[in-house]
């Protein structure tokens, strides 16, 4: 199996990555909270997708918090030349678990050192801005703030790029106006496409679009019209929803995450395959039910 083939990279800020990375969410315990349960298990699912070609990883500190980051480094420290590690910042864990904001001056220094400690970075690669005016989805508010303290930290030289996520189409527009923008990251799937037209102007103007929850998160995409397009591949469903993915648009990063070694290999095999204009059309359709 392999996951080079022709459209198979795009670039992420001055690096060029392969578009079918990899997200360390599920690396971190239930509800990305504590350790995982099978470490081991978490390592080698690393160390087999560099091995494979994935040269992009999508992390945080706050996964864990501090979990995925420190198993990163345990399994691929010393990291290899090509390799690209985005992370997020301006949210954080409370004791019991939950999702708070942490997009203050003072907490987003803190954050952009911890994952330099955690990764064992002298700089970070991709670092994204999580807005968290609602843990659950966008909503209307200027980031001038959060973004510009981010901003300073990036010409202090601890961080390379930086992205966006959880943002309208105004905020990416502020953004943009503040500093470069190199992705944004935004729930997207088969089922939902709020971001269409936001997704298409990222594609003209050459920024990445990364979809988190690219196979519906924590609720798992479930269609008959997935199914039956999967049966006729001889593909699964979750192929079938990454494969449309990679074919909707040129700029589109995937990060499809798993803790298992046999769900890596069938999430990277979803970039060999290609969806016939009649497949297409039917995904289309889901949107709409």
């Amino acid at each position: 199996m392999s996951i080079n083939n022709e459209h198979s990279t795009f670039h992420l800020g001055e690096r060029t990555v392969k578009r079918m990375g990899y997200g360390a969410m599920q690396l971190a315990g239930p509800g990305v909270f504590g350790p995982p349960k099978d470490r081991s298990a978490a390592l080698a699912v690393l160390r087999e997708a560099v091995e494979l070609g994935v040269n992009h990883i999508d992390t945080s500190d706050f996964y864990g918090p501090h979990v995925t980051n420190q198993i990163i480094r345990e399994a691929l420290y010393p990291y290899r030349d090509d390799l690209v590690i985005a992370t997020k910042i301006g949210a954080r864990r409370s004791a019991d678990g939950a999702w708070l904001t942490a997009m203050s001056h003072q907490e987003l220094v803190e954050a952009v050192h911890d994952n330099l400690r955690n990764l064992d970075r002298e700089v970070l690669d991709v670092v994204n801005l999580r807005i968290m005016f609602n843990a659950h989805g966008p909503a209307d508010g200027s980031i001038e703030e959060p973004l510009t303290a981010l901003a300073e930290l990036q010409h202090r030289g601890l961080v390379k790029n930086i992205g966006l996520s959880n943002v309208t189409p105004l905020q990416v527009s502020e953004g943009r106006r503040i500093c470069t923008i190199v992705e944004v990251q935004n729930q997207y799937n088969l089922a939902h496409r709020t971001d269409d037209e936001l997704l298409d102007e990222l594609a003209r103007d050459g920024i990445a679009y990364v979809p988190f929850f690219p196979l519906g998160g924590f609720s798992p995409l479930q269609s008959s019209a997935l199914t039956n397009v999967a049966a006729a591949l001889g593909a699964t469903p979750m192929q079938v929803a990454l494969a449309w993915l990679l074919q909707r648009s040129p700029n589109i990063l995937l990060i499809p995450g798993t803790s298992s070694v046999k769900h890596l290999h069938e999430n990277l095999a979803a970039a060999d395959l290609v969806l016939p204009d009649d497949a297409v059309t039917t995904l289309n359709g889901m949107a709409a039910q």
